[in-house]
């Protein structure tokens, strides 16, 4: 594990200026965890001085159905994760990395464990296509789509950037922070952040944590 502390106040200044395109040539800019890391860092996870409020966010799930994130998650151990189903390398690598740590659970906290995806590319993702993606990775997790403008709108409250899909080399991508954040089950807010460098160890070690509502 590796830990980092940063203010919320960094993360949402940096957030608009460090951005990851998924499958696109590195560019020099870093993903917004790496925002005012402290030497001889050692654990993943970030606990925030400011946990961020839980988002408003009203989108469409898998089902096709409406899903209020911070209803239907309320008083539960919650992760978000904002990407695309066509992203080849981060954002399959992040979830499958998570859905590996939740196995190693017991069943009882499995079930409290909410992960929620949410699609940065709403136009390609549509409900059937994320229910497709994620079906292969971990059934369980909440895929989300809709209005794209809703989708930005919601991140950025978590300090999360994203711009619109954009042609690159003949290919699609999707450039958006890459920041995993997990919500407290007891306070309801975004009080730990990881970066993409977050470790199948990482996440693994800290979810018990994460799902009592400590800090990992």
């Amino acid at each position: 594990m590796r830990t980092k502390t940063y203010a919320a106040a960094a993360l949402l200044a940096a957030a608009a200026l460090t951005l990851t395109a998924c499958g696109s040539e590195k560019d020099g800019s870093s993903p917004v965890t790496v925002v005012s890391e402290e030497a001889g860092a050692e654990k993943a996870a970030t606990v925030l001085d400011k946990p961020f409020e839980k988002p408003d966010l009203v989108l469409t799930d898998t089902d096709g159905k409406s899903y209020d994130f911070r209803e239907a998650t309320a008083g539960r151990p919650t992760l978000i994760y904002f990407g695309y189903t066509n992203c080849p390398d981060v954002c399959p690598l992040t979830m499958n990395n998570i859905a590996v740590a939740k196995k190693q659970l017991s069943k009882a906290d499995q079930e409290k464990l909410r992960i929620v995806f949410v699609t940065t590319d709403p136009e390609r993702d549509t409900a059937p296509a994320l229910g497709k993606w994620l079906k292969g990775i971990d059934p369980d997790v909440v895929g989300l789509t809709g209005d794209f403008d809703t989708i930005q709108a919601g991140a950025r409250t978590l300090g999360i950037s994203i711009d619109p899909p954009r042609k690159e080399k003949g290919k699609v991508v999707s450039q958006h922070g890459t920041q995993v954040i997990a919500f407290s089950p007891k306070t309801d807010a975004g009080y730990v952040l990881y970066g993409e460098d977050a470790t199948v160890e990482d996440y693994t070690a800290d979810l018990p944590k994460i799902i009592k509502g400590e800090n990992p």
